[in-house]
């Protein structure tokens, strides 16, 4: 026996607009909100893990959590700088620059409120070792010199941070020369300037890192090797993609465990209003359903025909979800990273990964809502369907 039409299970959601469309609506809004989530996280995330290159190699004090807590012994540095297997420029410089992270407090544009912010002390070769790192106003600061570049996130979001003006902190004065751009990488909320100077301005005696190139990936773990075998050495080594990827686990986690918990909720009540809705279909149509189990359709049709129309009530509220969140990526937000205490913009991010994983979270509440009402349907009698008034 064939199966029940599309055209029909449309036909008889769109006869049932209003409760269609709220109920359509209360998924959309499930859905909206776990894929919102999904895309902050992915949003976190991908700005972390962008920040790094697999190339980059990061030095930090061992047990070391982020550069902000780290210290490394200017002997260790020289020490280090010696290591094999570091590229060099065109030039023949080694690709290697020691810097120090400081956190200043800056006040935000719309609300005045103060917020940390991540200042580096850095060369120019830590400028070549991060070639997304792009200027877009301005130019670099002059080395010895109490000039500052600044990230566009922090040039948007922050009072007194525009090309020209001029910042106070660590009792200094420092004139803002440039605004770069780096794309989708934490890198964009920082600050930098002259390594020395800051080592000066903030009487830090020692470096917060050291960061190299590798002149082959493969080298890695023999550089590991060398630094783990060298006692005078209390560092450890990490790819840097893989060391921002881990200051984003805090807040990944976090983020997805609250976000994941209120869209439970959330869906409780959105499967509660498809099931309702679905038991009003199988109530008003009895008579209907006496009518088609008396020309032929089998109970298993009639499930699947009114499973099917709670699917595909879902489905539409799905898409409508994943549409309003999809607006979501021209928004940039700004908060703090728990992990570094330094304020950290990023974007919210949609992948194919979330897009499917929403709609599958979509079809699941369409199908634990539409299930028993549709077997209730199905096991309907014909003759006490076909008499029912």
């Amino acid at each position: 026996m064939r199966g029940i039409p599309l055209q029909y299970i449309w036909r008889n959601l769109f006869a049932r607009r209003l409760t269609t469309l709220l109920t359509a609506s209360g998924m959309a809004l499930v859905v909206f909100v776990f894929t919102v989530v999904q895309m902050l996280e992915a949003g976190l995330r991908s700005t972390l893990v962008e920040t790094g290159s697999p190339d980059n190699v990061v030095l930090i004090r061992t047990a070391s959590q982020t550069e902000i807590q780290s210290s490394i012994e200017r002997n260790q540095s020289r020490i280090l700088s010696g290591l094999p297997h570091i590229a060099t420029d065109p030039s023949g410089k080694p690709l290697f620059a020691s810097e120090c992270l400081v956190l200043i407090s800056l006040n935000k544009k719309q609300r005045r409120s103060p917020a940390n912010i991540t200042v580096r002390g850095s060369d120019s070769t830590g400028l070549a070792l991060r070639p997304q790192v792009q200027l877009i106003a301005g130019r670099p600061f002059a080395p010895g010199s109490n000039e500052i570049i600044v990230g566009s996130s922090i040039a948007k979001g922050f009072a007194g941070t525009g090309l020209g003006e001029q910042l106070y902190f660590a009792r200094r004065e420092w004139q803002i020369v440039g605004i770069f751009d780096a794309g989708k990488t934490g890198f964009n909320s920082e600050i930098w300037g002259d390594g020395e100077q800051m080592l000066q301005a903030f009487r830090r005696p020692v470096y917060s890192s050291v960061i190299l190139k590798l002149d082959d990936r493969r080298a890695f773990d023999d550089l590991v090797a060398r630094v783990a075998a060298d006692r005078r050495l209390t560092v450890e080594a990490k790819r840097e993609n893989a060391f921002y990827a881990d200051q984003s686990k805090f807040m990944a986690t976090f983020i997805s465990i609250l976000g994941n918990t209120l869209s439970i909720i959330f869906s409780i009540g959105a499967v509660l209003g498809a099931m309702i809705t679905m038991y009003g279909s199988v109530a008003s149509r009895v008579n209907e359903i006496g009518a088609l189990r008396a020309i032929g359709f089998r109970r298993n049709r009639i499930l699947i025909a009114f499973l099917g129309e709670s699917l595909l009530l879902s489905l539409v509220g799905g898409c409508a979800g994943i549409l309003a969140a999809s607006a979501m990526q021209w928004i940039t937000i700004s908060t703090m990273n728990w992990q570094t205490f330094s304020e950290l913009a990023f974007s919210f991010t949609l992948t194919p990964g979330i897009v499917a994983g929403a709609l599958g979270f979509s079809l699941l509440m369409g199908f634990v809502g539409g299930f028993l009402p549709a077997l209730r349907a199905a096991r309907l009698n014909i003759v006490d369907a076909l008499r029912a008034a």
